[in-house]
């Protein structure tokens, strides 16, 4: 709002002539709202994918799938016990608003605490001896001839997570007489998700995961295709990194499910658009 009072560039952007007043700093609060309840996030990612010079570019056979973690704007120290309790009953230490307190011996988990600043954010371990966050886990699919986003998901977690949001995501597009194919790591390597995606006329090219029997075999990895979709489908970390460092969804400003997952989709969209003139203007 500040720059809009002596910024002709952010004037221009917006519409606001040399003499027009600025609006109201709580305009934005209002109509972020109603963005929200119109799902203008989703509509203006279709929007840019149907465009005829976009639509040239996409591939519509050959899909990957990928999370990434979205780190949640809540605090650990905002987990409560779900049943009302103090916990470990000891008293916060230390003045002021974001006093000290002691978890030493209090077990924390999402079947007995939640945050109260953000209570759809999850506990969630990236990995073995990594600490616990409070997160959303965000899902996009993305096509694989020039790596743009075709859809996107943010989800609480679970370990099950990525496979159901794979599944409703390519799903719309396997309603094609030939197979397509969907390529993604060795998390999503399980029986009962690769039968689906043959179910649904989509070939399984994710990453084997060697430390168990893997539900990938020889009917898959034997083809060219295969290799391919495994170089590929790693584009799709680029899109994420882009939307974490400069998007500043790194940790989100936002707290709710359907604001959080707002501005993901905003973001995948707005990394399309980044990408878009280079690959338009290219021969």
């Amino acid at each position: 709002m500040e720059r809009l009072e002596f910024d002709l560039l952010f004037r221009w952007f917006v519409g606001l002539g040399i003499d027009d007043p600025a609006w109201d700093h709580s305009v934005f609060s209002k109509n972020r709202d109603r963005l929200l309840e119109g799902e203008i996030a989703a509509k203006f990612l279709a929007a840019i994918l149907t465009q005829p010079r976009v639509k040239r570019l996409l591939s519509s056979q050959h899909f990957s799938v990928d999370g990434t973690l979205v780190e949640a704007w809540a605090s650990l120290k905002s987990l409560k016990p779900q049943d009302g309790s103090n916990g470990n009953d000891e008293p916060p230490t230390g003045g002021g608003r974001n006093a000290e307190i002691d978890f030493r011996g209090e077990k924390r988990s999402n079947q007995t605490h939640v945050s109260t600043s953000d209570p759809d954010a999850m506990l969630y371990r990236k990995g073995p001896g990594m600490e616990a966050k409070l997160c959303f886990i965000g899902h996009a699919l993305m096509e694989n001839r020039h790596g743009l986003f075709v859809d996107t998901r943010l989800t609480r977690v679970s370990g099950h997570a990525e496979r159901l949001a794979a599944l409703e995501m390519i799903e719309p597009h396997a309603d094609k007489p030939e197979a397509i194919t969907l390529g993604g790591d060795k998390g999503f390597d399980a029986a009962d998700f690769v039968m689906e995606l043959r179910d649904i006329n989509v070939t399984p090219h994710i990453a084997q995961n060697l430390s168990r029997r893997s539900a990938i075999d020889g009917r898959t990895t034997r083809h060219s295709g295969y290799a391919v979709s495994q170089r590929i489908r790693k584009r799709i970390e680029e899109g994420f990194g882009w939307m974490k460092t400069i998007a500043g969804l790194k940790k989100t400003k936002y707290r709710g499910l359907d604001r959080v997952g707002w501005s993901f989709t905003m973001a995948a969209a707005a990394y399309n658009l980044i990408r878009l003139p280079k690959l338009m203007g290219a021969p």
